[in-house]
């Protein structure tokens, strides 16, 4: 049974897929570290996790650190890799128990070796759960991955396992990180900026997108079940009409 009247259990997303925008600027209007606004909000990171489960969310995708944000101070890059190496560790069990599969796309070879080496063991350990994929995109950014299914079927072209015309939309999909799984059908971006930020231009084709001027530490179950009641709210027409809809 939903937890929220506004909710319709038969009509949620699949996929949603959230940047979880406004830590540092939630810690600066409280004259704060930077870092403090990220401590909380991981708090909002379990709280939406676990509203998800509840609810029936097949897959959840953070984006918990693009490929530019390597670019920021390296003591504020360093405290966020401690925050996620210690919310990996912390999490563990929660998801054992939880039954939730951590998955992660993006380039982990630049992630630091104490961090990939939890985020690892945790991905082996969760891999036979099934009740939500958490996927965490990490050093995460929509060109370099579509660049790089561009070369991947590129390599496959010289070596005569497939020819040019036989790349189309469902092979240049097989071989983005996020292969195997739906297209989120949801985007929430929270602390109220309204772009995409490198996240999932491919895959967000055709999502449903929700802006909310709440800062992530601030956005917890309340504000996460605002976003998909709206969703249920709206008409999902992929290019047809609102008549062909209702006679399909």
């Amino acid at each position: 049974m939903s937890p929220d009247p506004l909710i319709d259990p038969h009509h949620l997303p699949r996929h949603i897929a959230i940047v979880m925008d406004g830590n540092g600027r939630w810690a600066e209007n409280r004259k704060k570290p930077r870092l403090y606004g990220h401590k909380i909000g991981a708090e909002s990171v379990r709280d939406v996790v676990e509203i998800s489960r509840e609810i029936g969310i097949e897959i959840l995708t953070l984006y918990a650190f693009s490929s530019e944000n390597w670019n920021r101070p390296a003591g504020e890059v360093s405290g966020l890799m401690s925050i996620l190496q210690s919310y990996l560790t912390s999490e563990f069990s929660r998801m054992l128990k939880n039954d939730i599969r951590l998955t992660c796309i993006g380039d982990m070879s630049k992630l630091p070796d104490g961090v990939r080496t939890v985020l690892q063991d945790s991905i082996q350990k969760t891999a036979g759960n099934s009740s939500l994929i958490l996927n965490l995109a990490l050093s995460y950014g929509s060109r370099n991955e579509i660049v790089r299914a561009a070369q991947l079927l590129a390599d496959k072209c010289l070596r005569g396992e497939m020819t040019p015309a036989e790349i189309d939309i469902q092979t240049m999909s097989d071989h983005l990180y996020t292969a195997g799984m739906s297209d989120p059908d949801l985007l929430i971006r929270t602390g109220g900026e309204a772009r995409l930020s490198n996240f999932l231009l491919w895959q967000l084709s055709y999502a449903e997108i929700y802006f909310t001027d709440v800062m992530w530490p601030d956005f917890r179950k309340k504000e996460f079940l605002k976003a998909v009641a709206d969703f249920q709210n709206r008409e999902r027409r992929f290019g047809k009409t609102g008549a062909q809809l209702r006679t399909d």
